[in-house]
């Protein structure tokens, strides 16, 4: 996957992200790249890793190019598709991520996560979320259908109903719609906060990416 827009990050955010488009934002592969080229002990969140050791670690993850192979189920075709999404935002605004799952017949085949911006609204990591898990369908699947399982009625109201959205949707807006108009069919579930949703997870470690700097 081409890497996503993003609000202001951090240089070494902004960096970090970039080894997760290299990834194909596989936020696990990207993280365990990082952490094995972090010398000694030390890894992408341990409080004892230097900005210069991530910055380092980074670049030399880039260097080394796309990995040989991902942690990636082989491309399912002619199946329904289950797409979690969420966004998450420390402070709204704060250190803000994305996080997508991908599942067929309840079984993962992605797990997906980003930073958004340094200072997003949670509004618009929400957008992002529901962005990088299309852009994933698209890349990885051709399904004859997609759920969408999604908290935020903000988005639903905006892309499945009649609201216009916010400005913060704004560099992610036409690409969902346009990714939603090539689907068979696809459709949305709205998830209350008590229900499970395996992206919270992802959305939050993308959030911690935001907030590494400088």
């Amino acid at each position: 996957m081409n890497r996503l827009p993003t609000e202001t990050l951090s240089p070494l955010a902004a960096r970090v992200d970039d080894v997760l488009a290299l990834y194909g934002y596989e936020i696990g592969s990207a993280i365990d790249a990082i952490d094995a080229a972090v010398p000694g002990y030390g890894g992408l969140f341990d409080p004892n890793t230097t900005d210069e050791e991530i910055r380092a670690a980074v670049e030399d993850v880039l260097a080394a190019g796309p990995p040989t192979t991902q942690d990636l189920s082989p491309d399912p075709e002619g199946v329904d598709v289950v797409l979690y999404v969420d966004g998450s935002s420390r402070g709204n605004p704060g250190p803000a991520g994305a996080g997508a799952v991908l599942q067929v017949d309840d079984a993962v085949i992605a797990r997906l996560g980003r930073p958004v911006g340094s200072n997003a609204e949670n509004n618009a990591a929400e957008y992002a979320a529901l962005h990088l898990g299309l852009e994933a369908v698209a890349a990885r699947c051709a399904p004859t259908a997609v759920e969408v399982r999604i908290d935020s009625t903000t988005v639903i109201d905006d892309v499945w109903g009649t609201n216009e959205g916010i400005a913060s949707a704004a560099p992610y807006r036409s690409e969902i719609a346009e990714r939603i108009a090539a689907l068979p069919a696809c459709e949305w579930t709205h998830l209350a906060d008590s229900d499970p949703n395996p992206a919270d997870a992802r959305a939050a470690v993308g959030a911690d990416i935001a907030a590494l700097g400088p």
